[in-house]
């Protein structure tokens, strides 16, 4: 059928299969796409198109559709499917992707499908849901390849050789070895495992393993992996008993995943936005910045409004004044990018204020005197006045000090105050750089007037 309809778009003939409900014709379809090709025809359906789609696959498929897309935009999937079919696919999820998308849906639903699984999975997904996201706990996995002191290199060799359809879940990890109290105690190499007789007990051949807290923040599982050539490590609880195996392309992953939600949070859009997300939604979220916006701009523009006369007096200062507020925002923003990224990298900490405000004064002194000199010689050669072009590039370097100042140490500041500086930073550099290169030029103008008239 469908290879009669080559004229179709993807999306027409996915509708086909789905009025049809032709699971088979539909995979089939599918299966020439990439993950990221099909999460985005999935979203040019309509809500009630996706739930039958992913309601219509087989579960293991729709599993990798689901961790493909980002965790609000999959929780919104998996909310809208019936709760069977939504456990269905929960059950092929690696438990730490099971987590994340649980603890981003609402608690009815979430638990409506938690009640239609296996009770031990369930209780995983729980248990993992509950850490902080950027910790150990929070970015673990719950399946661990484990074994008891007494078992024998044999043993693990035939769990290696078996088909037990759970085994890709370990994702490659080292066995570990664990006490009566189910605290670990050891780590085997495979190449320990190939050298070392079938009969030898996992004892002899066994490390002492490093492990982490669940607890563990994200910065210093970082640096734990820096240090270590290690693909993974076992994570206990606080009395040493084993919680969940850690990863080192989870840590990576959600150091980039922090980074990216650090840059669109400075543009005033929290969560994972989408566009197939609801529209209120998605215009509610960023009204919520953008209104706090406008007041901070009143205020800048509050200090225009006391020197009307000054600007009526000499017109031409209006043309430069958005030009010092720009360019020394833009030289603020450098410095709350470099701030925000040693604060990520744990290079800087709030106590580090002053050391951080000495290096960005240093560079906006250079800076400032350059620009400033730059802009002074446009607006004397262009409106041939010297003063004019005195007052500009003077104001100019003042307020590029300024801003690389607040640039450099506002987020250390929202940090220690336990705010956000990811989305605060960059509205309070706009309106400080602004209301203080308004200032700058019009108060100095103001001074200088009897030269610019």
């Amino acid at each position: 059928m469908i290879n009669e309809q080559d004229e179709l778009t993807v999306t027409e003939r996915i509708r086909i299969c789905l009025a049809e409900a032709d699971a088979k014709a539909l995979e089939v379809l599918l299966d020439p796409l990439t993950l990221s090709d099909t999460l985005r025809e999935i979203l040019l359906l309509a809500p009630e198109e996706r739930s039958a789609l992913l309601s219509l696959l087989p579960a293991d498929l729709s599993a990798e559709i689901i961790e493909e897309a980002p965790h609000e935009l999959a929780a919104e999937l998996v909310e809208a499917l019936a709760a069977p079919s939504a456990a269905a696919i929960f059950d092929e999820l690696d438990s730490d992707t099971q987590a994340d998308v649980i603890g981003e849906m609402d608690d009815e639903d979430a638990e409506a499908i938690l009640a239609e699984m296996d009770e031990d999975d369930a209780a995983d997904v729980r248990r993992l849901a509950a850490y902080d996201e950027d910790t150990a706990g929070g970015l673990m996995f719950a399946e661990a390849f484990t074994f008891a002191k007494t078992d024998t290199v044999g043993l693990v060799l035939r769990r290696f050789a078996s088909d037990d359809d759970d085994f890709e879940r370990y994702r490659g990890q080292h066995p570990y070895i664990l006490d009566e109290g189910g605290r670990p105690v050891g780590v085997v190499s495979l190449r320990g495992l190939l050298t070392a007789k079938r009969s030898a007990s996992l004892t002899d051949i066994m490390v002492q393993p490093l492990t982490v807290s669940v607890d563990t923040p994200l910065d210093a599982l970082r640096d734990v992996f820096d240090l270590h050539p290690f693909l993974g490590l076992p994570v206990v609880e606080a009395d040493g008993t084993l919680a969940g195996v850690l990863s080192r392309s989870a840590v990576d992953t959600a150091v980039l995943e922090r980074s990216e939600s650090a840059n669109l949070k400075m543009q005033g859009l929290v969560g994972d936005e989408v566009r197939s997300m609801p529209l209120w939604l998605r215009s509610r979220r960023r009204l919520a910045w953008l209104s706090a916006n406008i007041v901070l701009n009143i205020i800048a523009a509050s200090v225009i409004s006391a020197y009307e006369g000054t600007l009526a007096a000499v017109i031409a200062i209006a043309v430069f004044l958005p030009m010092v507020s720009d360019m020394s925002g833009c030289s603020g923003n450098q410095a709350v990018a470099v701030s925000m990224r040693e604060l990520s990298l744990g290079l800087v900490r709030p106590q580090d204020l002053f050391r951080v405000w000495r290096k960005e004064v240093l560079v906006g002194l250079i800076n400032g005197l350059v620009l400033g000199t730059l802009i002074a010689l446009v607006a004397w050669v262009w409106k041939g006045n010297f003063m004019l072009g005195a007052v500009i590039g003077t104001a100019l370097a003042l307020n590029t000090v300024i801003a690389v100042s607040i640039g450099g140490v506002v987020p250390l500041l929202l940090k220690r105050t336990g705010q956000d500086p990811a989305v605060a930073s960059g509205p309070l550099l706009t309106t400080i750089t602004d209301m203080a290169g308004f200032f700058l030029v019009l108060s100095l103008a103001a001074l200088a007037m009897p030269y610019l008239v």
